[in-house]
């Protein structure tokens, strides 16, 4: 397949649009709803039960010893991209629904992407091993750092966070992770050699996120309060935001003095924006009735970056080294 349409073939597009599309037609609504969250939230527990099995430790201590690299990636994830976000949130306040203006700071305080970066590393001649460790560990960083700091950021626009929310999280995220992490010995090698049905979970449990979410906010007129041109304008502000993460990562790479190898693997690791963590967080940080206006940025992220990252690959890979 043409790298232009390989996005395409990603699985979890699909499964998003699935999921969006069933809320819009047939939303989850009074006690459904509740039963709905209820069997996302279960199934957020059992997808990071999975995760703390299936990262290595060693994995962890080997990404942390490459400090030259990790330090400042987890700087430019959680403080360069998560400060741009605030500025775009405040963009966004004079045309959208506070909400999903909302979203850009909170899709900026994310971690990055796992396997498409990993992919698209791979794909450019960048150092693999490197994207791989970086990925999960800066995935491990989010679930303890993506809440606070969008709190601290969000201020009152995110005051509902309190320590009530912080223990869910707790529960529902960091629990099942460390449990996994304790037993990986006797069940790791187990996950492992099911790796193609466990990315299936991770589709299957955003997919649920993602239809709770959106139901929520279907059920509040999601579709009334956005005509042509604020559709317009929040694509707009989205494709900025994608150009300013590529654009910045690539050049902070260069600043850092990194291998071209490496530079590769911090552009994608710095750019691209997890919603295997967003959707999941999102439907445990908000009611379903706001968490779809404020995940609505991040989807749209998650799609422009795949279909920026195909070519840019490509076009990396044909450069010479």
């Amino acid at each position: 397949m043409p790298a232009r349409f390989a996005m395409l073939a990603d699985p979890m597009i699909a499964v998003l649009v699935i999921a969006t599309a069933l809320a819009a037609v047939l939303p989850a609504t009074g006690e459904a709803r509740g039963l709905a969250q209820l069997v996302s939230n279960g199934a957020i527990f059992v997808l990071f039960l999975v995760n703390g099995m299936r990262i290595a430790r060693a994995e962890i201590a080997q990404g942390l010893a490459n400090w030259r690299y990790f330090v400042p990636l987890l700087g430019w994830i959680f403080g360069v991209m998560a400060l741009v976000g605030l500025g775009f949130m405040q963009i966004a306040q004079l045309t959208l629904p506070p909400l999903v203006a909302l979203g850009f700071l909170y899709f900026g305080c994310l971690p990055s992407t796992v396997q498409s970066a990993t992919s698209y590393t791979s794909l450019a001649g960048g150092n693999v091993a490197l994207s791989v460790v970086g990925a999960a560990l800066v995935n491990i960083a989010g679930v303890f750092v993506t809440a606070p700091l969008f709190a601290l950021l969000g201020g009152g626009a995110a005051a509902e966070i309190g320590y009530e929310t912080i223990a869910r999280i707790g529960v529902i995220l960091v629990l099942p992770f460390v449990i996994g992490q304790a037993v990986q010995r006797w069940t790791r090698a187990w996950v492992i050699e099911r790796r193609a049905s466990i990315a299936w979970l991770d589709r299957g449990v955003i997919g649920i996120a993602v239809y709770v979410a959106f139901s929520g906010a279907v059920e509040q007129g999601l579709g009334s309060l956005f005509g042509a041109a604020q559709w317009a304008m929040l694509l707009g502000l989205v494709a900025a935001f994608l150009g300013i993460a590529i654009a910045g990562a690539w050049f902070a790479g260069g600043a850092l003095g990194l291998a071209r190898a490496e530079r590769i693997a911090f552009l994608f690791a710095g750019s691209q924006k997890s919603v295997a963590i967003g959707a999941p967080m999102a439907a445990i940080l908000f009611v379903p009735a706001q968490a779809g206006f404020v995940i609505a940025p991040l989807l749209l992220y998650h799609l422009l970056q795949l279909v920026a990252a195909a070519p840019l690959a490509s076009r990396l890979a044909r450069e010479p080294r």
